[in-house]
């Protein structure tokens, strides 16, 4: 067939990507060809859209144990000769159209990215976002993906052990579904995603190609539309029973020392996985296509090449070790064939039957070698002008009388009530790790056995807060990750991030993201977690127009001292409980604001980075010191959420005297960054106030904790369990009265 421009567009590339594709082959590529830089160069694979600036993000120094982006996911120095592997990455598009394979083939993706390398996965945690939860297809949407999760984690034998979820009309046809993977290993036997070594053998194992997920990261580079759903094949199916015996044979196979190099065939499988091993190694590949597993008869080359079925691996292994490594792959039962062998002259060269399907240099495919870079216009969007414009007088502030009630409505709003109804279908205990069960902290703590420590981790990006303010909402999601971890006794140590954005040819839209990415990067300099990898999902747009800019922040912290592990909870009746930090007089960008208020456009709350540091520091010194008995930090909703949810665990109620000099929502409901809420005993209070004052940090005794009954001034507010009822109960009395 003549290959033309229309043909490139056809596969989404455009017209000057056709012509540099021609000069850099010095010829016109064949089909497969063009499919292969087709892949490799969608946004999803080469990131050409946003490399430029990930590459200003701080990605290096700390416990980093291996460079950014070098390897399928980071690796940190947990101590005792043991790393941390993790990452996280979006399934957006694939969940849109088929939710359940969608979310669940995202679940397994991101395990494969950590066990690749030679660690094993102990935790999972997902960051989800839905149109609002009283419509059909929100409802539709969420079962299906909170199913696939649930599948998949549960048959694959990882804990699902924290995670968000929101609720915006700006989700409505475009859902975020963001998994993350943590998993633990000996620092020294990390396995690099390299080819090297002439004549090396190429072994693929796994499961054999099909036709799904043919075009998928592609797709994934796309906006959705109405006619998206017809573009079914592109979604992938998923085994979790096959990974967990793929994930048993790789760590297996490590141990005989003889693979060279590792990498899972996710998105653009092969190609991507034959590129990416080559470029690295600054070798290529003879691979002979009809030697890959099939389930479907007659695959022609471009779809051997494109296919994105699951559980697979792509290996290189010591020459004259063969045998050897298949033996172990079919002691799981697990299909391992040899594909081809290492060359030196840096060209990928797929054959099919001895016949020559694509001769491509291996280094113009991939990310940092020959795929383009842009960096796109971008200007301030328009309804900053709206933001501005904003006037807290205008709104009228809840009287005494009426706190109450606005409480009862503010902790059943879909983002702040229990997701109970979602968490309740994974399984969070198998492996018996999982350390927050009935002890709940900020952050997800997970016991990392034979370390003789234990991870705290947690997902985390409050996406109005970026849409009022890029830079500063940017800066917001990671220090509230890192005050997660800090609340739970942990130490942050790194970040890996999911960039969910709207089309980046919209100057709008990427000024968003140039901000938020700028924000973002200096928030992790000033906490010392440096930016170990992740993900940039962009084209994610309803017919309305984008959705919120959501950069998702995974953190990870250590507890070196499991003596150093905080709870949020209420502890006993009669402790003390203590705000830390400034009280303001905001309400910006509040639940409060938003849902009950219906304002649209305000800036994002108060909040500055040093100072934010400084409470952080403090926290951490008291927990180290003792001086603490429990540690809630104040985010969605505000400080009376923040006082109702820490006595859930253990049925304590409060009874607050508050001393409020500004506006009464600003108070109780106001969503001002840098303020914990901590409990202590009469004997560690001094301590704790006499560090403060040393300190310069804001520390005010607003109450006690009581036995189970709730008081506001006074005010008679019933018990904790009436509240924790209507928390619990809240979403799925939407869902069943829908």
């Amino acid at each position: 067939m003549e290959i033309t421009v229309k043909t490139a567009q056809q596969l989404r590339l455009t017209e000057e990507e056709f012509e540099l594709i021609k000069s850099k082959l010095g010829r016109t590529p064949n089909f497969t060809e063009l499919c292969a830089f087709s892949g490799m160069w969608s946004e999803h694979c080469s990131y050409k859209n946003s490399i430029k600036w990930l590459k200003t993000l701080p990605r290096e120094g700390g416990r980093m144990l291996v460079a950014a982006g070098e390897e399928n996911a980071g690796l940190m120095d947990m101590g005792n000769g043991f790393g941390v592997v993790f990452k996280i990455e979006s399934h957006n598009h694939p969940s849109a159209i088929e939710p359940f394979q969608g979310a669940a083939t995202g679940v397994g993706g991101i395990q494969r990215d950590i066990f690749t390398m030679g660690a094993r996965p102990i935790a999972s945690l997902n960051s989800l976002r839905f149109g609002k939860l009283d419509d059909k297809k929100t409802q539709r949407l969420l079962a299906g993906v909170v199913k696939g999760i649930g599948h998949y984690g549960n048959c694959f034998g990882v804990p699902t052990v924290g995670g968000e979820v929101y609720f915006e009309s700006c989700y409505h046809t475009n859902p975020l579904v963001n998994a993350m993977s943590v998993g633990i290993m000996q620092a020294n036997k990390m396995v690099s995603a390299t080819a090297k070594g002439l004549g090396n053998p190429v072994i693929y194992v796994g499961s054999a190609t099909g036709k799904d997920g043919i075009g998928g990261a592609s797709f994934a580079s796309a906006d959705i539309t109405e006619e998206s759903a017809e573009e079914l094949p592109a979604v992938q199916v998923g085994d979790p029973f096959q990974e967990k015996k793929l994930l048993e044979a790789c760590l297996e196979v490590i141990e005989t020392g003889a693979v060279v190099g590792m990498q899972d065939m996710g998105a653009a499988g092969i190609i991507c996985s034959t590129a990416e091993m080559s470029a690295k190694g600054n070798v290529g590949m003879h691979i002979d296509l009809e030697k890959v597993p099939t389930r479907q008869q007659n695959m022609k080359a471009w779809e051997l090449l494109l296919s994105e079925s699951q559980e697979r691996m792509l290996m290189v292994v010591e020459k004259g070790r063969e045998a050897e490594v298949i033996a172990v792959f079919e002691k799981w039962d697990l299909s391992a064939s040899t594909v081809g062998h290492v060359t030196d002259d840096g060209l990928l060269k797929f054959y099919m039957h001895g016949v020559l399907e694509a001769e491509i240099p291996a280094y113009e495919l991939v990310l940092g070698g020959g795929a383009p870079q842009y960096t796109r216009e971008y200007k301030e969007p328009k309804y900053f002008e709206n933001i501005k414009a904003f006037d807290i007088n205008t709104v009228p502030d809840v009287t005494v009388d009426e706190l109450k009630a606005t409480a009862e409505q503010i902790i059943q709003i879909p983002n702040i009530a229990s997701k109970r109804w979602v968490y309740t279908q994974y399984d969070s205990m198998v492996g018996a790790a999982n350390a927050s069960t009935n002890a709940p902290s900020d952050a997800s703590v997970v016991l990392a056995k034979g370390t003789g420590k234990a991870l705290a981790v947690t997902v985390d990006c409050n996406s109005r807060y970026v849409f009022a303010d890029p830079y500063q909402g940017g800066m917001i999601a990671v220090a509230e990750a890192a005050r997660n971890i800090v609340c739970s006794g942990g130490e942050p140590i790194g970040v890996t991030n999911c960039l969910n954005f709207g089309n980046p040819y919209d100057p709008e839209v990427y000024y968003q993201f140039v901000k938020a990415v700028t924000g973002m990067g200096d928030a992790c300099r000033k906490f010392n977690t440096p930016v170990t990898g992740g993900n940039v999902s962009f084209y994610n747009q309803n017919p309305e127009g984008p959705v919120y800019p959501t950069p998702t922040i995974g953190m990870v912290g250590v507890i070196d001292d499991l003596d150093n592990r905080m709870t949020m909870d209420y502890k006993a009746q009669g402790d003390f409980i203590v705000l830390i930090g400034e009280q303001r007089n905001d309400i910006a960008s509040s639940e409060y604001l938003h849902k009950i208020r219906g304002v649209e456009y305000s800036p994002a709350p108060a909040f500055n980075l040093f100072e934010e540091y400084q409470v952080q520091q403090f926290v951490a010194g008291a927990i180290r010191n003792k001086q603490i008995l429990s540690a809630h930090d104040i985010s969605e909703g505000g400080l009376i959420v923040t006082l109702i949810e820490k006595g859930f665990n253990r049925n304590l109620g409060f009874a607050i005297e508050a001393s409020v000099s500004g506006r009464n929502d600003a108070y109780w409901l106001g969503e001002a960054q840098s303020r914990v809420v901590v409990t202590c005993s009469a004997e560690q209070l001094a301590e704790l106030q006499g560090d403060a004052m040393e300190k310069g940090i804001g520390c005010t005794v607003i109450g006690k904790v009581t036995d189970g009954a709730i008081s506001v001034n006074g005010a008679d507010w019933g018990n904790i369990a009436t509240w924790k009822n209507k928390y619990d109960t809240a979403i799925e009395n939407i869902i069943n009265k829908s």
